[in-house]
């Protein structure tokens, strides 16, 4: 049986976009270039995708995986289920498929206290495209007849 729960009056619904938007306002968010280069300063990529996707998609081998349902727990030192590597210092760079989900985990985690939680800008999609053109062939001068 659901029970209604009366709404506040002091605040109007609002849309998954200005929920987003207001996320993604708190965030500086990255690209898979800047996101490499942090990782390899000590950022943990985390991917927060579920494993049917992963294995769909692809992944990346020196990710962290955590879906996203249990991110916060994992995360939160403060938390019985955290990872050892919950700290409010680490700097966590999260991943979803195209960069949405993953911009409302980040800001969720900044909440906690974890204020260098970002998300990279268009996800694993984006990362993946980073990578093909990195390893793309380059397209040889053309000879003159």
């Amino acid at each position: 049986m659901v029970t209604e729960t009366p709404s506040s009056p002091t605040r109007s619904p609002r849309t998954i976009d200005e929920v987003l938007a207001e996320a993604r306002s708190r965030l500086h968010r990255v690209t898979p270039q800047e996101a490499d280069a942090a990782r390899a300063d000590g950022a943990v990529i985390v991917d927060i995708r579920p494993a049917a996707q992963r294995e769909a998609e692809g992944g990346l081998p020196f990710a962290t995986v955590i879906e996203r349902n249990v991110l916060e727990w994992r995360l939160d030192p403060a938390s019985d289920a955290s990872l050892p590597i919950a700290s409010h210092d680490l700097a966590v760079i999260v991943l979803c498929q195209e960069g949405y989900t993953s911009s409302l985990a980040a800001a969720a985690l900044q909440e906690l206290g974890i204020h260098r939680a970002t998300d990279v800008i268009g996800g694993y999609a984006a990362w993946q495209a980073w990578q093909d053109e990195q390893s793309a062939p380059a397209t040889p001068p053309r000879q003159r007849p």
